[in-house]
């Protein structure tokens, strides 16, 4: 019997629709990297998040697969080169939860703009501070998006109705300007955006992109939003930026490492340092987590697998 192997959490019907279509499902969520080599010998198909990178030493082991599955978007924890000098076609389902992450980079946003998190702490502390707590709209604003693919591009439909300009960068497409949205540069981004948002995958390219030389050529001290990848942006330099105030605040949903059982003493004093700033709000990698984007992501690596959902 075909073998298919799940390795991270997966809405219930990615499994029923492969069992309907005659795979054997091991559906196995908190499987380790080495219960993973064991098993993967005999497994034609293998279903991956973030949780376990797909190497050239796991392929190799990999005697009888066929394909890889991304549930979500970003393929940087997979060799897609040694896969497909294998023969493994490599699959992910970034329509899937493209609008969960729009949406919730929209949230951090309008947060950060109306003091929401501080005003709320602020009560919790007994203290009713209305002047202080004075918030920024959205309306008219220029907002730079960075990476202009599936969730670039919905976070830019959600910003429509506030009346914004977008000026959005993209170094592999060109041509999708229209009415609100415009072309833009990484220069014009910096000395025009009152709000910059990254949605770029993690690549050699992309890694540290964002660095003290980018920070230092903003002009309108804005917003930074990152619901990427956690190292397209230097730790260091965003502190910095902060401490320099050449951005008004952050909204993090990655970090660069975000095992923090593993973090060393200069880690634990980035970290800490962020989470005592007011102006930052960092979340735990959830942006692309709802539960309606469980669901569509299985949806949509089934339909690019050609399996009927059942």
């Amino acid at each position: 019997m075909k073998k298919v192997i799940i390795t991270g959490r997966a809405h219930p019907v990615l499994k029923d629709s492969l069992v309907m279509q005659g795979y054997q499902v091991l559906d196995a969520p908190e499987i380790s990297e080495e219960e993973l080599a064991n098993l993967i010998p005999d497994a034609e198909g293998l279903v991956v998040t973030t949780r376990i990178p797909v190497n050239k030493q796991l392929l190799d082991k990999a005697l009888r697969l066929k394909w890889v599955g991304r549930l979500g978007s970003g393929m940087e924890m997979i060799d897609q080169p040694a896969a497909e000098a294998k023969g493994v076609r490599c699959l992910s389902s970034p329509e899937g939860n493209r609008n969960a992450v729009a949406e919730h980079n929209l949230g951090l946003l309008l947060n950060l703009l109306n003091r929401l998190s501080i005003a709320q702490d602020e009560v919790k502390r007994g203290l009713w501070k209305r002047i202080e707590n004075t918030g920024i709209e959205l309306s008219g604003k220029a907002v730079g998006i960075i990476g202009f693919g599936n969730t670039g591009s919905s976070f830019a439909r959600l910003l429509e109705p506030f009346g914004v300009t977008v000026l959005a960068f993209d170094k592999y497409k060109y041509g999708f300007a229209n009415g609100y949205i415009k072309e833009a540069s990484l220069e014009q981004i910096a000395r025009y955006a009152d709000v910059i948002s990254l949605h770029v995958p993690q690549t050699v390219e992309t890694t540290g992109m964002i660095n003290a030389d980018f920070f230092s050529i903003l002009q309108r001290k804005p917003v930074l939003l990152n619901t990427s990848r956690g190292k397209v942006i230097s730790l260091p330099a965003l502190i910095n930026a902060l401490k320099e105030k050449q951005i008004s605040g952050a909204g993090l949903d990655v970090l660069p490492n975000e095992k923090l059982s593993s973090y060393n003493e200069s880690e634990q004093a980035e970290l800490d340092w962020l989470l005592a700033r007011p102006e930052v709000i960092i979340t735990p990698h959830i942006a692309g987590y709802s539960f309606e984007a469980d669901y569509k992501m299985a949806a949509v690596l089934l339909e690019k697998l050609g399996i009927a959902i059942s």
